[in-house]
């Protein structure tokens, strides 16, 4: 693969007019069904990215052909699956290998939607399930509206990494800068690794293990912030290079939803609806993360009294770290993600937990964008989020193992979420932009 992927990227790199195609039809054939399964397109996405960040295509560009290659991906797998229904097994490719559509059909068949939105992000699965959806006569609106919020997901999950680092690459970062890179984003994939590794071998201990390996990230950014300005702030001159008008609207929306009372809204509904839904031992979970990561915030807040990339009128808010957007978002989504992968296996539970640091991370990032924190702070937010929440679960599982929830429990809790979500987005999209203004 390392010759066939040199010359494709070399011959884009002599021809970047052809780049923004290359983008599009990788990101299709990615989530074709069965051409997904044949071609790296996961390897060959990263290297096209990389290219894109390079100056040939913004950020905004990089994602839309993403996301509107992979969602043609997509469509064309559920009319494949819906006109041809069983007989879709006599494809070329699926005739000898029959175990690749048992296994999208018993995904399917257990988690429904929830799957085409997990499925997305596990590499054998998202090309095959949107076949299956098709195959079992899935609406086609109820399908297009699943399919149109993953593959804006995937999109960012998958092109944004390979595109800021050929920006990184291409601008004038300072000195320190790729060191101090290698030592944080090490620090943190050990970190997944060793987690990831114990869930999957159902470790007794992960979420003490977990929650202690956050605790050192999190120690050493205390410590070590003053050592790393130059990752701060080679990547605050990444972010604002790129800034636009349409993404400054969607920072601000993000940014203005993660505020300290609109994440309490969120807090409080939650855990009113656990208690009223009798789940006494999940209400503590999530009610017990919540409060004691806002109060660990607040305290170590003021205790480092580190002022932010550009202060702030309210001198109440100068300090940055950590990050109460980051850390606040990312205890909301972690705490959902834990309480839907119980009762699941562990690669679920994983994909869980992925899927719900994308909002998380949305929220962390706009901060970032909007030069209201440094990248480490926001870092130093979503540690100890995660560290109170892998504490609390390991404290609510030291008996017993946290129950999975029935669904009618979430048919009450999610669509309550969903419309405080949605009108939080209404309020605030995109009127108050003049706040934020340069």
């Amino acid at each position: 693969m390392g010759p066939w992927l040199d010359s494709v990227t070399g011959w884009l790199s002599a021809n970047p007019q052809w780049l923004a195609a290359a983008v599009f039809i990788v990101a299709c054939i990615e989530c074709l069904a069965i051409a997904g399964l044949i071609v790296p397109g996961t390897v060959l996405l990263f290297a096209i990215a990389v290219l894109a960040g390079s100056g040939a295509l913004s950020l905004s560009e990089t994602l839309l052909l993403g996301f509107l290659g992979g969602l043609l991906g997509d469509f064309v797998s559920y009319f494949l699956g819906r006109n041809f229904h069983q007989n879709i097994r006599r494809l070329p490719g699926l005739r000898h290998h029959p175990e690749w559509m048992s296994s999208a059909e018993a995904y399917f068949q257990k988690y429904g939607i929830a799957s085409l939105l997990v499925g997305r992000f596990i590499g054998p699965l998202r090309p095959m399930l949107p076949m299956v959806a098709g195959m079992f006569d899935m609406p086609f609106p109820r399908f297009a509206a699943v399919s149109v919020l993953a593959a804006a997901g995937w999109s960012a999950a998958y092109l944004l990494p390979g595109w800021a680092t050929g920006a990184a690459i291409r601008l004038p970062l300072p000195e320190g800068f790729w060191p101090e890179a290698g030592i944080v984003a090490g620090s943190i994939a050990v970190m997944i690794g060793l987690s990831v590794t114990s869930s999957l071998r159902r470790h007794r201990q992960a979420s003490a293990y977990i929650a202690g390996l956050g605790l050192l990230i999190l120690i050493g950014l205390f410590i070590g912030y003053p050592y790393l300005t130059a990752l701060d702030q080679g990547v605050m001159t990444l972010v604002q290079e790129h800034r636009s008008g349409w993404l400054d609207e969607v920072a601000v929306t993000f940014t203005l939803i993660g505020e300290f009372r609109n994440m309490l809204l969120f807090s409080g509904l939650l855990t009113v609806l656990l208690l009223l839904a009798r789940q006494w031992r999940q209400a503590i979970f999530v009610g017990g993360t919540l409060l004691f990561t806002a109060l660990a915030n607040t305290g170590t807040k003021y205790f480092f009294a580190r002022v932010r990339p550009e202060v702030l009128t309210d001198p109440l808010t100068t300090y940055s770290m950590p990050s109460g957007h980051a850390s606040g978002a990312f205890a909301l989504f972690l705490c959902l993600a834990v309480l839907a992968g119980r009762g699941q296996p562990p690669r679920m539970r994983l994909t869980w937990l992925f899927l719900a640091c994308l909002p998380a991370l949305s929220i962390a990032l706009s901060r970032v964008y909007l030069g209201a924190h440094w990248p480490t702070d926001v870092l130093a937010g979503a540690m100890l989020a995660a560290c109170l929440c892998a504490a609390g679960l390991w404290l609510s599982q030291r008996q017993t193992a946290l129950p999975a929830m029935p669904p009618k429990v979430w048919w009450l809790v999610l669509p309550a979420m969903v419309a405080l979500f949605g009108f939080f987005m209404l309020r605030h999209f995109p009127h108050t932009m003049l706040r934020y203004a340069y």
